[in-house]
């Protein structure tokens, strides 16, 4: 099982699970994500970031400030933005490149890669997969082409025993845009802003 930190002290949820974070802009739907995210690094698990809103470094800048010196712990990163900004990068056995957010079938090769280092190379049984976020693919591709690619990340998640978990602005798509992409999820985080801190509540957990 994953528990799910102080998020939610009395939530712990089954391996495979893919869970939805939403909330409108500001709310704190990364950070509500990367707590939980961060409580299974402090474990021993795995942490697999999809980044499609920051780059490898800063990303694990912000990451570090949660569990301390990420380049000792079992952190990768799938990094969708660098790339697409003109930087000449390599990949490494930590952090992998996709050419642009509209990249998907790179992302999902990259996340297969990070998975087989872990399980194979490090004997990493649990991890948690972070996308962050749903929001961006959508600015790239149509409604259709994110959820056949989210049904096929959701499907590689479930069958590594992982916990899946997925960032999107819930105020910049509508209703029925988010109806249909949250039936592929087992469970929705709603974040809300309450007095400058997130405040979560929960569908189908």
């Amino acid at each position: 099982m994953y528990d799910l930190g102080d998020v939610l002290p009395e939530s712990a949820v089954a391996p495979g699970t893919n869970l939805l974070i939403a909330g409108p802009p500001m709310a704190g739907k990364t950070e509500v994500a990367y707590r939980i995210l961060s409580h299974g690094t402090q474990a021993g698990e795995g942490a697999i970031i999809v980044t499609t809103t920051d780059g490898a470094r800063k990303t694990l800048s912000t990451y570090g400030d949660h569990v301390g010196e990420p380049e000792e712990l079992p952190v990768g990163v799938v990094d969708c933005v660098t790339r697409q900004r003109g930087e000449d990068t390599d990949d490494t056995s930590r952090i992998k490149y996709a050419s642009s957010p509209e990249d998907m079938t790179g992302i999902g090769i990259h996340l297969s890669e990070l998975l087989e280092e872990f399980y194979s190379r490090r004997g990493l049984t649990e991890n948690r997969i972070l996308l962050n976020s749903i929001s961006t693919l959508l600015m790239y591709s149509d409604l259709q082409t994110v959820f056949r690619f989210l049904h096929v990340f959701t499907g590689r998640v479930a069958s590594a025993d992982a916990l899946g978990l997925y960032v999107i602005d819930s105020t910049t798509h509508d209703e029925q845009e988010l109806n249909t992409l949250k039936q592929l999820f087992d469970g929705v985080l709603t974040v809300e802003d309450v007095d400058g801190e997130p405040s979560v509540s929960t569908t189908g957990i």
